[in-house]
């Protein structure tokens, strides 16, 4: 089990999460066990920059439908609930195609029934999407232009077919295909986001350093849009980030969560001269903690 104290306005919660041999997954908060997890999210919002975040650029499309959506979580309950949905109707609709081969059968009309609730969900999905793309645009920018000092030109791009045109249209054009397949070939879980460094994707031809300011500017952008959102400074997690990147920008990062707009923030470092290099020019309060051996000595 894990189990952590968050103070909020004044007020305590306990959270805890454990689970044991053979049993779910447990979430508490004040010893009182969630009905639903999805409850939860969004109660205490955290931003974590970590070198699994890599995914984010070389991993497939479901890495970056899964930032997306893990942003718009912690805010949108209504998405995330028609999320939900539409995950459910997606999983049914594909055991209704296979189910179909194995009779060597078919029922359009069945198959209408799951269009539709793809339609009601995907729809609202894809708009949620499309307005946090365009809101979050200029303030990535902004970061990965202060962390960069300009040096290069960064955009997203979200990328869906309900962009190109009527979406019901769309998933009866691809029935053949679908019934061959037996997957639904079109729809919001097909969605990718672009990630585009000086108009090409930067997954191509980014140096690491590069890849690393492009994720850090993601998740700094991610805060700043959940702290506007919600009105709450996420707690900022940042672990073994300094890795790879020039001292010019090791130095604008710390310049930035220096500022009064951050709040609790976490560095994790392996190399502790580094550590301690980084954090003579914090000029806030801080503790340090040893880790060895599986255990923590402040």
């Amino acid at each position: 089990m894990v189990q952590g104290k968050f103070i909020r306005d004044n007020d305590d919660d306990l959270v805890s999460c454990g689970y044991k041999n053979g049993q779910k997954k447990q979430i508490k908060r004040n010893q009182k066990v969630y009905k639903k997890i999805s409850d939860h999210i969004g109660l205490f919002p955290l931003v974590m920059v970590s070198p699994s975040d890599s995914l984010l650029i070389l991993g497939g499309s479901d890495e970056r439908r899964k930032f997306m959506d893990g942003v718009i979580s912690q805010y949108d309950h209504n998405f995330l609930e028609a999320l939900i949905r539409y995950n459910r109707a997606l999983l049914q609709r594909n055991n209704l195609l296979k189910r179909f081969s194995e009779t060597r059968s078919f029922d359009t009309e069945t198959l209408l029934i799951y269009d539709e609730q793809l339609i009601d969900f995907g729809t609202i999905i894809h708009q949620k999407r499309k307005e946090f793309i365009s809101q979050m645009i200029p303030v990535f920018q902004y970061f990965y232009g202060f962390v960069s000092g300009g040096k290069e030109k960064v955009a997203l791009e979200y990328n869906s077919s309900l962009s190109e045109g009527d979406y019901r249209e769309q998933l009866i054009l691809s029935q053949p295909k679908d019934r061959s397949s037996l997957f639904t070939g079109v729809g919001i879980h097909k969605d990718d986001l672009n990630l585009l460094l000086d108009g090409f994707p930067i997954k191509r031809l980014g140096s690491q350093g590069q890849n690393k300011t492009y994720l850090l500017a993601l998740k700094l952008a991610q805060f700043e849009f959940l702290k506007n959102i919600s009105g709450i400074k996420p707690i900022l997690l940042l672990d073994d980030i300094f890795d790879k990147l020039d001292s010019k920008r090791v130095n604008k990062i710390i310049e930035l969560v220096s500022q009064d707009q951050f709040g609790q923030i976490f560095i994790t470092d392996t190399n502790r001269k580094h550590l301690d290099e980084i954090l003579e020019q914090i000029n806030s309060e801080y503790k340090i903690f040893m880790v060895s051996d599986g255990k923590v000595v402040d």
